[in-house]
């Protein structure tokens, strides 16, 4: 299954995978040369700590290439404003709390409540994907179940 993106992430994303492929590996190739110049590398930390970093780099090369590769972007300007989908924004009203919010509703990869993002797979997410304005919902959550009105899908 595909995962559905924004163009901004995928932006991001390919800024990240240039980043970690052409400037952090080369960092730590250097680490590792020197590493390995310092002599038995059998009990050498640094080349240890050199390697892991090239590892832990290495998977997320590799994260980074499928999203580019397997996801599909999400054209903003078609987005259908009379039902939620994912990369359309939402405006909610938390029944309980008497409180507004508004999210984009984006993939789990893409999300972050710092800005202003939820993914689809979360409780709320979840809850609001399909639904019309003037719907409400609930949501489960540990101290009970929340009630959200949906008041606004836009583009």
């Amino acid at each position: 299954m595909t995962e559905k993106i924004t163009a901004k992430y995928k932006a991001e994303v390919e800024k990240e995978l240039d980043y970690l492929k052409n400037v952090l590996m080369a960092q730590i190739s250097e680490e590792i040369k020197e590493a390995r110049a310092h002599g038995d590398i059998s009990e050498n930390a640094e080349y240890d700590a050199a390697m892991n970093k090239q590892a832990e780099t290495d998977r997320r090369i590799q994260e980074l290439e499928k999203i580019v590769r397997d996801a599909t972007i999400i054209d903003e300007n078609n987005i259908d404003t009379h039902v939620v989908n994912v990369g359309a924004r939402v405006r909610l009203t938390n029944l309980n709390m008497n409180s507004e919010m508004e999210y984009q509703i984006v993939s789990a990869a893409e999300a972050s409540l710092a800005k202003g993002s939820i993914s689809n797979e979360s409780p709320v997410g979840k809850a609001i994907l399909g639904r019309s304005i003037g719907d409400i919902v609930e949501v489960h959550a540990p101290n009970g179940p929340i009630l959200y009105k949906l008041l606004e899908i836009k583009k």
